[in-house]
């Protein structure tokens, strides 16, 4: 009898044991678990700097850089007189061919330098719009950051002459979108990861 007493003893103890270990192995893997979100939550730094990065300044770092290279407003003419544009010098720049394909109904479809420059506007917003649903403190940096290019923006073509073209007006009214809707879309995503009810 007290062979037997002793042989379940000893399995009870094994059986302690292996549930320990097993208890234990899940605790390493919870903790592995748990320090790889915690690396994945902090990102990388170029994570948080296209987080922060508004990337509506590409489109407008390059128009400004070929505004820069566009001329100026006054010239002189043929008599050496002073001549005054009276459009942006920049205008017939942006009126210039960048891309032009046959089309199959037998016409030319081109593309203008401006056009390309908005197109790629457009994409940079839809990107923008889409990195505005996160609720941290990056997003919160970006739309401030997002609101200073806007303000940048409208100063560059209420008061400098190449920067007055549609072109430019286009990338301005683009800013001021990224800014209202990063921000409405980033409120209602808070909204919802907190759950506040809708009656509040």
């Amino acid at each position: 009898m007290s062979l037997t007493l002793e042989a379940a003893v000893k399995s009870q103890d094994e059986k302690i044991a292996l549930a320990a270990a097993t208890v234990a192995r899940i605790d390493r893997e919870k903790a592995k678990r748990r320090g790889g979100d915690d690396r994945q939550q902090q990102g990388s730094p170029m994570r948080l700097i296209f987080g922060i990065f508004p990337l509506l300044v590409i489109p407008v770092i390059l128009y400004n850089l070929i505004a820069l290279a566009g001329g100026s407003v006054e010239t002189t003419g043929a008599a050496g007189e002073l001549v005054t544009a009276v459009q942006a010098p920049i205008s017939g720049l942006l009126a210039e061919r960048f891309i032009a394909l046959p089309m199959i109904s037998g016409v030319e479809w081109v593309l203008t330098k401006g056009d390309a420059i908005v197109l790629l506007a457009v994409t940079f917003l839809f990107l923008e719009i889409l990195k505005s649903t996160s609720t941290g403190t990056a997003t919160i940096i970006n739309h401030g950051i997002s609101l200073l290019l806007f303000i940048i923006c409208l100063v560059q073509f209420l008061l400098m002459p190449n920067f007055a073209t549609s072109t430019f007006f286009i990338l301005m009214a683009m800013t001021l979108l990224d800014v209202l809707a990063g921000v409405i879309v980033t409120i209602v995503s808070a909204r919802r990861d907190f759950g506040v009810d809708g009656n509040v």
